[in-house]
């Protein structure tokens, strides 16, 4: 049956944050994007796919048996009914709906393992970058500002290669977070002591703030710890998901 317009406009206005947020769903294309979340196993509710990628065997990888356990619809579509519902210049084979999920962060969590706190981080792409960070160095979780880029946003999603469906994400207003956390607050700034100097630590809240402007005046206060990335060369600035790594790589630094 061919895709109607109540659902292809359904589908399309997905893409818009405030579409979502009402619906409580997002919409994600893309063969290795939607490998990677049903490998997860995480909660998609639809799957609309062209013959090429039912034919492709996608549909009957190992992660399949859990998709079908949660007794999850393929739709096939044509490729031009696909051309319509993608926001691609290039349409993929392959979009599914999924369910956004946003949990409560538990107080205390942050007093326990590794945090990484993002302030104000509005490119979609690093935030998915540093959420892929967070991830291969094993954080615990990573925080959110309201203000970040939209966590469930396609270029956020896109960005962090899998790890959006495998960390701990939190959203909550970073001040009143941090205020009375038991660990460390790390936060970047070029009076800070050498990052290098950094003791490895199982218990602390990494906090990066935007390229521009830094970490915000409230959260700046509660850092209870600053370090700085020693400058050799005539760069201006360091990106934030470079700043984050070289930290993450350093409080990760087996003592010897």
């Amino acid at each position: 049956m061919p895709l109607t317009k109540t659902e292809l406009s359904r589908l399309r206005d997905l893409r818009d944050k405030k579409h979502r947020e009402t619906a409580g769903l997002f919409v994600i294309e893309g063969e290795k994007v939607i490998g990677e979340l049903l490998a997860a196993g995480y909660p998609l509710t639809e799957i609309y796919a062209t013959s090429a990628w039912l034919d492709s065997g996608h549909a009957h990888t190992p992660s399949d048996p859990a998709a079908s356990q949660r007794s999850l619809p393929i739709r096939t579509v044509t490729a031009e009914e696909m051309a319509r519902a993608s926001h691609f210049p290039t349409p993929s084979s392959v979009l599914a709906v999924g369910q956004i999920n946003r949990q409560p962060l538990p107080a205390g969590m942050l007093n326990r393992g590794l945090t990484l706190a993002l302030d104000c981080i509005q490119d979609p792409g690093n935030v998915g970058t540093l959420l892929r960070l967070a991830d291969w160095f094993a954080l615990d979780r990573v925080l959110l500002s309201p203000d970040c880029a939209d966590l469930f946003s396609q270029k956020v999603i896109n960005a962090s290669m899998g790890s959006f469906a495998r960390m701990a994400v939190f959203t909550a207003p970073l001040a009143a977070a941090l205020a009375g956390v038991g660990v460390p607050i790390i936060g970047c700034d070029l009076r800070g002591e050498d990052v290098h100097l950094l003791p490895p630590r199982r218990d602390a809240v990494i906090v990066i703030g935007s390229e521009g402007r830094g970490l915000s005046p409230a959260v700046q206060a509660l850092v209870t710890q600053t370090v700085t990335i020693p400058k050799y060369g005539g760069a201006e600035s360091l990106n934030a998901a470079v700043a984050a790594a070289i930290v993450c790589d350093n409080l990760r630094r087996v003592s010897t």
